[in-house]
């Protein structure tokens, strides 16, 4: 297909920063059909530790600079945050600027990977593109509410909105059953599983001696990891000695820094930051916990599945249709003492353990990559023959 009848496609994101939905962009981008797409990635900020990982075909332009671009000296660094804010927010409000950045080029398709991009793919200058939304949230949390009037407005003008699970477009018109949908479809993130299990491979030096649990995610407040640390001092406290280590950074890490250090676990309890590969701590931890207050359809969950390690999990989004409880995994709720519990299981049920490492070993046979990928073109292409 020549390059004129190719699909325009353009993807908006806020920056690439380790995360999910970061993860599954990339998924994306390097499974949709070049023959098909012409596709780019417009960024409002080249930032993140995921920002030169995509595909060589696909074109990444960016409104400003990351962080990673800027001085180490406090003065000059003061005035880069400055400057940048100014010419971001110039960008956003400025659709001139935007346009040019992206050459002025008229896309048959855009698309907002998060609810965080709705606003500037609903109002981009581009009144003729189709426009598809991707939501991943638990509409109902708490931590969703000042967001909501936004998300509610942006929702019935996009022509199409992709959920990442039954569950979370369940819960989205339970909430909200008078609003005007779009069309839509549910479709499940995309698991790389030879490209997961090949990084699992990479040898690393730094896990604690002695039972350890691994969790990776954002330190956030939704993440649960003020509970987990609670949970795990009881159980040091108890004589069940064990190590956590959290691959991650985020927002929290000064207030989960302090509460670690309160506690007095800092030889037990790790916060390990990002890592560009996190899928070794995975693979060689002896179990895996997802703490989360709310997830979609936690891509993290799958990895551990497909990496074979005994999982810890709250009872969120999907996670149930992931995890069978007491079959692949352990089942909780959003609490610290079922945490506990849990842990305190997994520390002395070897039984229990051998079974869940037994089911794992058949268990990649769930996912079905390409059918995803094939749901995701017909969309797009649907959209552009209308």
């Amino acid at each position: 297909m020549s390059e004129n009848k190719k699909i325009q496609v353009l993807f908006r994101h806020r920056s690439m920063e380790m995360g999910g939905v970061e993860k599954v962009i990339l998924s994306m981008l390097n499974n949709l059909n070049p023959e098909k797409f012409d596709i780019t990635v417009c960024l409002n900020l080249n930032q993140g530790e995921l920002r030169d990982e995509f595909p060589k075909h696909i074109k990444k332009v960016y409104l400003t600079e990351g962080k990673e671009s800027f001085s180490q000296n406090p003065l000059i660094h003061k005035l880069q945050l400055i400057r940048r804010r100014m010419k971001l927010s110039q960008a956003l409000k400025d659709h001139k600027v935007s346009d040019r950045i992206l050459g002025n080029k008229k896309f048959d398709i855009e698309i907002a990977p998060t609810y965080a991009a709705f606003s500037s793919v609903i109002n981009s200058s581009n009144g003729s593109s189709k426009k598809i939304g991707w939501f991943h949230s638990e509409i109902n949390v708490p931590g969703m509410q000042p967001l909501v009037p936004e998300i509610l407005k942006n929702f019935p003008q996009f022509d199409h909105m992709i959920y990442c699970s039954q569950k979370i477009k369940d819960i989205m018109h339970q909430s909200y059953p008078d609003l005007s949908y779009p069309a839509e479809s549910v479709v499940i993130n995309a698991i790389p599983i030879e490209e997961i299990k090949k990084k699992a491979e990479e040898k690393i030096n730094d896990l604690p001696q002695g039972s350890v649990f691994v969790s990776v995610g954002r330190l956030h407040t939704r993440k649960g990891y003020h509970k987990l640390i609670d949970a795990h001092k009881r159980l040091i406290d108890e004589g069940f000695h064990h190590s956590v280590v959290v691959v991650g950074n985020g927002e929290e890490m000064k207030n989960l820094t302090e509460q670690i250090r309160v506690n007095n676990v800092q030889d037990t309890f790790i916060l390990c930051g990002n890592r560009m590969n996190p899928y070794p701590y995975i693979k060689n931890a002896d179990y895996f916990i997802l703490s989360s207050e709310s997830e979609a359809w936690p891509l993290v969950v799958a990895e551990a599945l497909i990496l074979q390690t005994p999982i810890i999990a709250t009872d969120t989004g999907d996670v149930s249709v992931m995890v069978k409880d007491r079959e692949t995994g352990y089942l909780i709720n959003y609490d610290t003492h079922e945490m506990y519990e849990a842990m305190k299981v997994f520390l002395t049920d070897q039984e229990l353990i051998a079974k869940i490492r037994k089911n794992l070993e058949t268990i990649e046979d769930q996912f079905d990559n390409q059918k995803i990928f094939n749901a995701v073109e017909k969309i797009i292409e649907g959209l552009h023959q209308k």
